[in-house]
Formats: structure tokens, C-alpha cells, sequence
């Protein structure tokens, strides 16, 4: 079982603590870079970096959205509600400016506000930092490991369909490196007809198609290109199949590059109509594993 993480997951939990339900919900997308956002009741604000650093120990890319909620449980949570009068203020203040700027039906009413929890705060003074995160955490760290459960399944799917195509290219360069040769025996052919029928009958210089032969065979050899393809698909896949935790869509995106330039070159260098056709499908090939690729932290 390979080790592939998807940039793309969800996570979810909900747990019940001694006086309050906490909520924990984690989203993720494609991002080159690890692009962070958590939404949660005002009054837990001050442990956003916290939390930042804590999602770091599950996932290093991807743009991840994570929010907590947090409902005092009737009866037992020993925090009374108060109002946040400086963000109620600025609160009504947008409401009426949305009713004037736009001319909307006027039906601001206690339950419209209290409809936005962050009017409301049910957390003592006294709470600490660390009180506050040992009431989240819980519910926090099962989420993220429903979140990197679901990337490492969606990691798997990924890593089968791209070694799947990785096996296509490979085929495709078995057929180039059969067809190769070919391309300068047809050209030496050729090459001796043509002169043949200058001459009109009379002898060619064998001496001069030779160099002219072999001059042609340097100009269209592929076999270093060829080589390091393989050395290259042998890498990729390699990376691929490793039993190891370390991200590593950065360096497979870099030697898909690698890929394509050898595959570039091959189809710029050999003049023949067959191969161009089968660099154009490992061209294509190459593109749909580029695509792939992208999602894999």
C-alpha cells in the first residue's frame, strides 16, 4: 500500500464534553502552497495559531478550511450568556446599511440578530487559553484524522490511476525504441534511390551515402532521450510506491516536467511520421498524469 496523500478531504466530528458540545468540520482543496482559514466563536479567536499549527501535523499543502463551533450544554455549562455590545453595535450598523443602500424590506428583529451566534459569547473571563483548547481539542484531532483518512484514500485511487498511465507512456516508449532504427534504414533507402536516379545508371559513391547516412543518424538518435526517460519513469514510480509519509507532489511535478521535455525532444528529433504519432499519445498520456499530479500534496 503506497503512502500518496490527495490535497483534496473532509473531515467531521462531534463531541459531547462535560458541559459543552464542540463541533469540529475540516475542508480541503488544491493550493501550492498551505493556505489556511478557521472560522469559530469570536470568544475562541486567540487560539486560531494554534490550531494553524496543528493542522501542519496533518497535511503541508492544500487550502484548508476548518470550522468549530461550540453549544454550551443546558444545565451544565457553568458560562451565562452576555452580549458582545461593541460587535452588536457594528453589527446593526451593516444590517442598516444593507436596508438603505439597497432598499430592502425592513425586518430586523431580535431572533434575525440573534440568528449570528458571534452576537452572543457563553465563555467565562476567566477561561484560559488552555482551558478553552482542551475543550476543542478533542473534537479537533478526531477530525483531522477523519480529514487525513479520507486524503489517504483518495491518495490510494490517485496513485493506482497514475501508475496505470505511467505503464501507458512506458509502452509507448517500448514502441519508439523498436521503431527507431527503422527511421535510418528508410532514410538510407531512400537516400540511394534518390542518388541512383541522379546518377541515371551510373555507379554512387558507396563512401559518400555512408557519411551521409551516418551524419543523418546523429542528427536524429534518440537514445540518450530514451534512456533517461526510462531512468525517469523508473523514478516516478519508485516515488509513487514508497512506504513513506513524506509529501511528495512537488518533486513528482517536477519530474513529469523532466518526462515531458525527454518526450518533447524525442518527437523534435526523429523524422519519422509513425513515431511523431506515438509521442503525440505519451504526449497526451503525460498531460493526464500532470493532472493528477496536481491533486497529491
Amino acid at each position: 500500500m503506497v503512502n500518496i496523500l490527495s490535497m483534496t478531504g473532509c473531515g467531521y466530528a462531534r463531541i459531547r464534553g462535560e458541559k459543552h458540545i464542540v463541533t469540529a468540520e475540516i475542508k480541503s482543496v488544491n493550493s501550492r502552497y498551505l493556505d489556511f482559514s478557521c472560522k469559530m466563536p469570536r470568544a475562541y479567536s486567540r487560539l486560531e495559531e494554534k490550531i494553524k499549527a496543528y493542522a501542519g501535523e496533518y497535511t503541508t499543502r492544500g487550502k484548508i478550511d476548518v470550522y468549530i463551533t461550540v453549544e454550551p450544554i443546558p444545565g451544565e455549562a457553568d458560562a451565562s450568556f452576555s452580549i458582545d455590545e461593541a460587535y452588536l453595535l457594528n453589527y446593526l450598523s451593516c444590517l442598516n446599511e444593507l436596508r438603505e443602500k439597497y432598499g430592502l424590506k425592513d425586518d430586523i428583529s431580535v431572533m434575525t440578530v440573534a440568528q449570528n451566534r458571534d452576537v452572543f459569547t457563553s465563555v467565562k473571563a476567566e477561561d484560559s487559553a488552555d482551558e478553552l483548547w482542551e475543550r476543542i481539542e478533542p473534537s479537533l484531532k478526531a477530525a483531522f484524522e477523519d480529514f487525513r483518512a479520507m486524503k489517504k484514500v483518495e491518495g490510494d485511487r490517485l496513485a493506482k490511476d497514475i501508475l496505470l498511465k505511467i505503464q501507458v507512456v512506458e509502452k509507448y516508449v517500448k514502441e519508439i525504441e523498436k521503431l527507431a532504427p527503422q527511421v535510418i534504414k528508410d532514410y538510407e533507402e531512400r537516400l540511394k534511390a534518390r542518388i541512383e536516379e541522379l546518377l541515371n545508371g551510373a555507379e554512387a559513391d558507396r563512401a559518400r551515402i555512408v557519411e551521409e547516412v551516418a551524419i543523418f543518424a546523429d542528427r536524429v538518435a534518440i537514445d540518450e532521450e530514451l534512456v533517461r526517460l526510462k531512468s525517469h519513469l523508473k523514478q516516478f514510480k519508485d516515488m509513487i510506491e514508497e512506504k513513506s509519509d513524506a509529501p511528495c507532489g512537488r518533486k513528482l511535478d517536477f519530474l513529469l516536467q523532466e518526462i515531458n521535455r525527454e518526450i518533447n525532444t524525442t518527437g523534435s528529433k526523429c523524422n519519422s511520421a509513425e513515431i511523431a504519432k506515438i509521442v503525440v499519445d505519451a504526449k497526451s498520456e503525460a498531460e493526464k498524469i500532470r493532472e493528477q499530479v496536481q491533486n497529491i500534496e
